[in-house]
This record gives structure tokens, sequence and C-alpha cells, in this order.
């Protein structure tokens, strides 16, 4: 199993935040990584969806998990590896604390954890930068 999560506290509301996950085609706005992102039907557990990052080819996923104003979970299946897309927020006595992470499982784990892991080190941590400036300017 590969995981990796980052974390950033913000005092955005969790409706700024809910707002701009669930709004599918504009992930590209805050997630520089993709350069499209498309879900057939509602912002809900079994919609099933498609992105296409800017380094890669298209990809199936599958909305697994999503509870709202808290969290969601976007699954994708990679050759003999499953990929998760953990979002989650919870309010702290700092504030808002965001929350994305990846885990992935399966024999390739340990190829698509270096191919695609090494590009979360760098992406995540921008995706909440950007989730939050992006939350705080549409307030």
């Amino acid at each position: 199993m590969y995981h990796y999560e980052v974390k950033h506290t913000t005092r955005v509301t969790r409706e700024q935040i809910w707002k701009l996950w669930a709004d599918v085609p504009n992930w590209k706005g805050w997630d520089t990584d993709l350069l499209s992102s498309v879900l057939k039907g509602n912002f809900q557990k079994g919609s099933l969806g498609v992105i296409k990052p800017k380094e890669g080819p298209k990809v199936k996923f599958e909305i697994i998990e999503c509870t709202k104003l808290k969290s969601f979970t976007s699954r994708s299946y990679l050759p003999l590896c499953k990929m998760d897309f953990i979002h989650m927020m919870e309010e702290t006595k700092d504030g808002l604390e965001i929350t994305h992470k990846i885990e992935m499982s399966g024999p390739m784990t340990f190829l698509f954890s270096k191919v695609i892991g090494s590009k979360a080190k760098v992406g995540l941590p921008k995706a909440i930068e950007n989730l939050i400036d992006l939350a705080e300017i549409t307030k």
C-alpha cells in the first residue's frame, strides 16, 4: 500500500470548499495537474467520471464515498492497482483543516507509487493551496 497526504488549515467555510469540490468540470481551476474532468450525474456516491491529467491518459473514476460538507473519495483503477483520492475537511480550534490524500493498493503499487506518487508529492500541496485561494476569492 502507498499513502501520501497533505493537510492545510484555513478560515474559509465548509460551504466554500464543498462548492469547489462538487464543481467537477472546474477541478482544473485548483488542481493544475488536470487538463479536464467530467462527471456523469450528480456529485454523489456511485457517480462516474473521467479525468485527463496533463501527463498521462484519460482515467475513469467513481465517487465511492461522498458526505456533504465533509468528505469525498474518488477511485480509479489502473492496471493491477486501485487508486483513491480522498478529500476531507474537519473543524479544528485553528480553523477548517483540509486534507487531500492519495492511497494505492494492488500488485502494481510499487510502480504507480513511483510514477504517480512522486507527482502527488508536488501536486497535492499546491492543489490545496489553490483550492483555498480560490475559495477565498469566490466567497
